[in-house]
């Protein structure tokens, strides 16, 4: 295993996945993830360049970052790189007119959009709207196009919230694409062409660039087929069954960082390797590692042990 000073070197920036990273949605809008908020914080208080990649579609960007502020996260709407605005600008550029199967939650997205005489369907996380009607519809509107265009804001499987896990929209995507015969075209993560966009408006390359985020093809996957380094952290939806599954039907060239922790132990790690000094000892990186293995947060003493490393203590740990 390469020293975590090997696997991070050269990061300039960090996309954060939103929802099992930050928080878990929920009634009243859910909960912050325990050390997330700090985080963030320090996360940009630092050298490098942060912004949130979400698949997140039941909330328009401005009501995502509004619950996010409330939650405590120092975040704007400008800062944040989410699916349903991306679609607009492409329905725009292609000249279509969408039939909509979406949340009314992120509808408001779509006011500048004319849906009139639809010529292609865009389909969301639409959650109960997600009925044997509404599908039928938008499966009607599709058969009916001598060009079936069919866009999919993220394919994911399904997403925790405080409640438990919940189905999201990639079920539904793979029951368009059966029943019509078509292959939709997916606006958000994984597609390579929404990571690139994320990575533009934050100014960095590919191989500069790491995404933290919770879902093993979603987030690492698709960032690592990007180009960029991923970590995988262990909240939100993470269970150690589930990525065994899925990291058995995931490509071979996919690499999985064992983190065991959540954000605040990643963020700890990552300033760790993005301070201007000469090489860390191997043992200490080691004992980041171990650390990490055991828990979501460092303890005080080890905490310590780094604040004396990051302010230049010429005291040995060893």
């Amino acid at each position: 295993m390469a020293a975590w000073s090997e696997r991070l070197a050269g990061v300039r920036g960090v996309l954060l996945d939103i929802s099992g990273v930050l928080y878990d949605g929920g009634e009243g809008g859910g909960a912050a993830i325990a050390g997330s908020v700090e985080a963030v914080a320090r996360l940009k208080r630092s050298r490098l360049k942060v912004r949130f990649c979400t698949n997140e579609s039941q909330k328009s960007r401005a009501d995502l970052v509004g619950l996010l502020r409330r939650l405590g996260f120092d975040v704007s709407e400008g800062e944040v790189t989410a699916p349903a605005p991306a679609a607009c600008l492409i329905l725009k550029q292609r000249g279509l007119r969408p039939h909509l199967l979406v949340h009314d939650g992120v509808r408001s997205e779509f006011d500048q959009i004319d849906t009139s005489n639809p010529n292609c369907v865009v389909i969301a996380d639409a959650g109960e709207d997600f009925s044997y009607r509404n599908m039928n519809k938008a499966f009607q509107v599709l058969m009916e196009l001598e060009n079936p265009v069919l866009f999919s804001l993220g394919k994911g499987r399904y997403y925790k919230e405080t409640s438990g896990l919940m189905l999201d929209v990639g079920p539904y995507m793979k029951a368009l694409e059966y029943a019509c015969g078509i292959e939709a075209e997916v606006v958000g993560k994984p597609s390579p062409e929404f990571f690139k966009s994320a990575l533009q408006e934050m100014g960095v390359e590919a191989h500069e660039a790491i995404m933290i985020g919770d879902d093993i093809v979603g987030d690492v996957g698709g960032a690592q087929q990007y180009g960029m380094r991923a970590l995988q952290v262990r909240t939100g939806k993470f269970s150690p069954q589930r990525r065994a599954s899925r990291r058995a039907q995931m490509s071979q060239q996919t690499k999985i960082d064992p983190l065991q922790g959540g954000l605040c132990g990643a963020a700890d790690i990552l300033m760790l390797s993005a301070k201007p000094r000469a090489p860390l000892p191997s043992a200490l990186w080691e004992d980041v590692w171990k650390k990490m293995s055991r828990r979501s947060f460092f303890s005080r003493p080890f905490r310590l042990k780094l604040r004396g490393l990051n302010t230049g203590s010429k005291r040995s740990y060893k």
